[in-house]
């Protein structure tokens, strides 16, 4: 009858409602905005890197890149102060309530988080990471301050270091299974970009006083390599994520 097929249909629309999916759309957005934002990026570095950024000294140099500088320090900066407090002050105390398809969905976001990081760490790494290489090789270093150090130093390693922190602080108090424990693999990846930031003072200290050359095998260089290899902790949180969500969609079958 007419009521039954509602209640059938009701039925249904709750249940797809309760399975865990991952956010395609939001995934699919969030990675678009991503490769659009660095890729204009590398299209303005490429467009006016040696046409105003050849000498910080410069009135154009301050315009051009030194404004970004400041703007993006600030943003990052403040973005940190105000989120990790937030995530720390607002986490919730009892997860006894928390069903297991919300806690799935949490661990879908998770892992959306993570490509979305893989991306951020491509750009940093490799296009920007080797542009400023062979920046430094064809135009020699001047300052600290140069198009490429502007993109590289004080926006994609400062946002990596930001994303990882403010991801260590909500997974260890959004996920039950890591509330009471630390994800060794997790800290391990974010120790990475945030200690390679100390290490770029090393740099341009050494850079300074007695390497004039970029010379890619220099030994200021090994701590950014040595550094870079955290991020192979990543596999070892993916594990856990992957155990975890094991655990819990055995414990739907047996519910069901």
């Amino acid at each position: 009858n007419a009521d039954g097929g509602l209640a059938t249909k009701a039925l249904e629309k709750n249940l797809n409602q309760d399975i865990a999916r991952v956010p395609w759309l939001w995934l699919s957005i969030s990675i678009v905005g991503i490769v659009f934002f660095f890729g204009a990026y590398r299209w303005y570095q490429h467009a006016y890197s040696f046409s105003v950024g050849l000498d910080y000294f410069e009135p154009a140099f301050q315009i051009y890149w030194m404004r970004l500088f400041w703007i993006q320090l600030f943003v990052i900066g403040t973005v940190g102060v105000i989120a990790a407090p937030m995530l720390w002050l607002t986490r919730p105390r009892d997860f006894s309530d928390l069903l297991p398809e919300e806690e799935i969905r949490r661990y879908f976001w998770v892992l959306s988080v993570l490509l979305m990081g893989g991306i951020i760490v491509y750009f940093a790494m490799d296009i920007y990471a080797e542009a400023d290489a062979a920046w430094h090789q064809v135009t020699i270093r001047d300052t600290d301050f140069t198009p490429t150090h502007i993109v590289l130093f004080y926006m994609g390693v400062p946002l990596l270091g930001l994303v990882a922190i403010l991801g260590f602080i909500w997974v260890h108090t959004r996920l039950p299974k890591f509330t009471k424990q630390v994800s060794l693999p997790l800290a391990l990846t974010i120790s990475g970009p945030l200690l390679i930031m100390p290490n770029l003072g090393f740099n341009e200290w050494g850079h300074t006083f007695f390497y004039a050359e970029e010379l890619f095998a220099a030994p200021i260089h090994w701590g950014f390599v040595v550094l870079a290899w955290a991020f192979f902790g990543m596999a070892g949180f993916i594990v856990q994520c992957f155990h975890h969500i094991s655990d819990l969609t055995d414990k739907l079958d047996l519910e069901s």
